[in-house]
């Protein structure tokens, strides 16, 4: 089972990582504050330093009084970034990102079962192991067999490289691997890849178009807390109040 992060282990988006955006700018003295919606925008673009980038518009470079030079202008972004994953990364470290329902439960439950685990994402490692971390403990995240996040693919999602890479690393049927999203750019990605992939939305995704998904749900869902509500179910899995692990192999089937 390969997990995305951001808005798959923790819901991490809006106050998280919009928060730390928008801390780095103040920080670096930009003109720039990205609301909610505005942020909605920028999460069609994959990775948080392209997404820093994007802003980089000769009007804006000018009134900023940025540099022009592209090689500058990288280096720039580069050191925003660095920043900007430290303000997040304390973040998580200071406990105000929870993981979501449901998956501390069904990682602990699969590697119990002997489940290879790995993390895909497009964002900074720092951050993906921190949430990670956070989310199951340190010997639990050190157990996972592989980890892979920022440019360790040059191609971000929606383009498979990221999903091809996990497979290549844990030597993985594509026909016995399951992957865990959040957004239809992670969707297009596994399913690229010849992966079947559930769909856990959010706020931010749960209108995005999911066709493609075996599975949609609002959470994976805990006994005793949130539970699951199905809105789109292609597969053999039958989910009640939450989805277990035996939901999620039937969604191999």
């Amino acid at each position: 089972m390969i997990f995305d992060c951001d808005g798959v282990l923790a819901d991490t988006e809006r106050d998280g990582h919009r928060v730390a955006f928008n801390a780095t700018f103040e920080h670096v003295g930009v003109d720039l504050h990205w609301s909610e919606a505005d942020y909605a925008t920028k999460l069609q673009i994959a990775g948080g330093k392209e997404r820093m980038a994007s802003v980089l518009t000769p009007e804006f470079v000018a009134e900023n009084h940025l540099p022009t030079d592209p090689g500058a202008q990288a280096e720039m972004i580069a050191d925003w970034h660095r920043y900007k994953t430290a303000r997040y990364t304390q973040m998580v470290a200071d406990g105000a990102l929870p993981p979501r329902p449901g998956i501390t439960r069904i990682i602990t439950a699969a590697q119990d079962a002997g489940w290879q685990l790995a993390v895909a994402s497009t964002s900074a490692e720092p951050s993906v192991r921190a949430i990670l971390t956070q989310a199951v403990g340190p010997r639990r995240a050190e157990a996972f067999d592989a980890v892979l996040a920022g440019d360790v693919v040059p191609a971000k999602k929606p383009a498979p490289d990221i999903y091809q890479l996990a497979l290549e690393r844990l030597g993985a049927d594509r026909s016995r691997t399951l992957v865990i999203e959040d957004s239809r750019n992670g969707l297009l990605a596994a399913t690229a890849a010849g992966l079947r992939c559930v769909l856990t939305v959010n706020g931010y995704t749960r209108d995005e178009p999911n066709d493609e998904a075996v599975l949609v749900v609002t959470s994976l869902g805990d006994p005793g807390g949130e539970t699951t509500l199905v809105l789109a179910n292609r597969g053999q899995a039958r989910p009640d109040a939450f989805v277990t692990l035996a939901d999620l192999r039937n969604c191999l089937e």
